[in-house]
């Protein structure tokens, strides 16, 4: 079965593998980490306490975890760990405005980690943000950890820790996660040709976008995408993004990824795709409604401004969450842009991306993700992060054959709406989209493009009244669901009626 574009895969896997082996080895852990005392952990013993931690509270706040286990994570890591200050609640504050409780607060880690380091105030290897109430710092020494843990006004401390997904899967797997660059065959009844010369997707239809387009295309909206960037070589998400009917609109590119081995280092690798990932989700969103027989996108008239945050769509390590962050933090203060798409997510929270989308939450942006999607096992395991968070707008795709998810997407109570685009009987039949390379068409899938296409439905609504805010939008979303007003335990208000939703 060919790949999906897909939120981490085959990765959540492996929490189904718990046998009376890793039992044993959990409760070992466990018993090992019931203290303070500097011991280095095996990785599989690290691993071991975050298979607990995820089975026991489906998160893993490592500021609680034994110093031993948190320490053992950064060495065994990145070496970078991620210090949040301030109060609870205290994410962010508008650069120049930190109160002066928060500057304490700030001055006393960074007081914390250069004696702890033997830094100097104006070390490369510390950085704090401007607007998050977060230091990045490299540490080596376990007392570091200690004095930080037993600090005051220290919200997390979240170290850049990979290894339990890589030693799980191996690298392929896991680096090719939702990545497909090669163009598809497409099923001739996956599409109709309509008007100048584009192609429907078949899924278009079940949820009225086409009637909804007498009404709006999202014209005068701008949404921002964080993913991996768009392909440089699909001209209808570049020079031809004005094609057939589309028109008057604008696409920009950014790249907030780092890919470097230097932590700390101030380049990005640029805004292009090498996944294409990011490519697939700019395509159901904002597609072109063009003359060149290929897919249309939701809001064929919106404004587009992409990111590449990331360099696949699970957010593994230090580079992949600080560019999604500082893409937040970029999007969030820009006045023009509506709505956030985020196809991209990890099992357990990050202290600086939650800060980012709370921050980006502040300032009004509707926040819509994707809840999940993994192999096996997505009957017990809930909606991943960030869309488990309050402040986004959870997403999952369904079947054709009524509220059945795909294969191997992910729901739960945190999910708020459902996409169908996945056919029952041939599940490699997904969403048509406009593929890496100009002229190439591929399949996407999984909750990745049920996000995106929400996000293009949101955009038609906002489009009908800008001065609308996001809870008036959202609310129109609410009333659009099957579902409302009670919404589904697992599926939220279920799919979206784009139609009744913008008129």
């Amino acid at each position: 079965m060919k790949k999906f574009t897909l939120i981490v895969m085959t990765l959540l896997f492996v929490l189904s593998c718990t046998n009376e082996d890793t039992n044993e080895i959990i409760d070992q852990s466990i018993s090992n980490t019931d203290t303070k005392t500097q011991e280095l952990l095996s990785v599989t013993e690290i691993n071991a306490y975050i298979e607990s931690e995820l089975k026991q509270n489906g998160d893993v706040i490592w500021k609680n975890a034994p110093t031993n286990v948190l320490w053992s994570a950064v060495v065994h890591g990145e070496g970078i760990l991620s210090i949040g200050y301030g109060d609870e609640g205290q994410s962010f504050s508008e650069p120049g405005k930190k109160s002066s409780n928060l500057i304490t607060a700030r001055e006393n880690v960074l007081s914390l980690v250069q004696s702890g380091e033997g830094l100097l105030k104006s070390s490369d290897k510390i950085l704090a943000d401007e607007t998050l109430n977060v230091i990045d710092a490299e540490i080596s020494n376990f007392t570091t950890i200690l004095a930080l843990q037993n600090a005051e006004q220290i919200r997390y401390l979240d170290p850049s820790y990979g290894l339990y997904l890589e030693e799980k899967v191996s690298v392929s797997q896991q680096k090719s996660a939702g990545c497909v660059t090669s163009g598809e065959n497409i099923n001739s009844a996956d599409y109709r040709v309509i008007s100048p010369n584009a192609w429907l997707p078949w899924n278009f239809d079940i949820h009225n976008v086409t009637q909804a387009w007498d009404y709006s295309t999202g014209a005068g909206i701008t949404v921002g995408l964080i993913d991996t960037g768009i392909s440089a070589s699909q001209n209808l998400l570049g020079n031809g993004f004005n094609d057939g009917v589309s028109s008057g609109r604008t696409v920009e590119r950014y790249g907030t990824y780092i890919d470097s081995f230097w932590w700390w280092a101030s380049g990005t690798d640029g805004p292009n795709d090498k996944c294409g990932h990011g490519t697939q989700m700019a395509s159901a969103l904002a597609s072109p409604r063009n003359n060149d027989l290929m897919p249309v996108g939701v809001a064929y008239n919106c404004n587009l401004v992409a990111y590449r945050g990331t360099e696949d769509v699970v957010l593994n390590d230090y580079h992949e969450r600080k560019g999604v962050s500082n893409a937040l933090e970029s999007l969030a203060n820009r006045s023009d842009v509506k709505i956030i798409s985020m196809s991209v997510g990890y099992p357990w929270s990050i202290g600086n991306v939650k800060d980012a989308v709370k921050y980006a939450y502040s300032k009004g942006k509707m926040i819509i993700a994707a809840g999940g999607t993994s192999t096996t096992f997505t009957n017990w395991y809930g909606v991943i992060f960030p869309a488990s968070m309050s402040e986004t707008v959870a997403v999952t795709g369904i079947k054709d054959n009524g509220y059945n998810t795909c294969d191997i997407c992910h729901d739960g109570s945190k999910i708020d709406f459902t996409i169908v685009m996945q056919r029952a009987a041939n599940t490699d039949r997904t969403s048509p989209v406009i593929g890496f390379n100009t002229g190439d068409k591929s399949y996407a899938g999984g909750s990745s493009i049920a996000t995106a296409t929400t996000a293009g439905i949101a955009a038609l609504v906002w489009a009908t009244n800008p001065s609308m805010s996001r809870d008036q939008v959202l609310n129109k979303l609410k009333q659009a669901g099957e579902f409302y007003p009670n919404p589904d335990s697992d599926f939220g208000y279920g799919n979206i009626d784009a139609l009744k939703a913008v008129q």
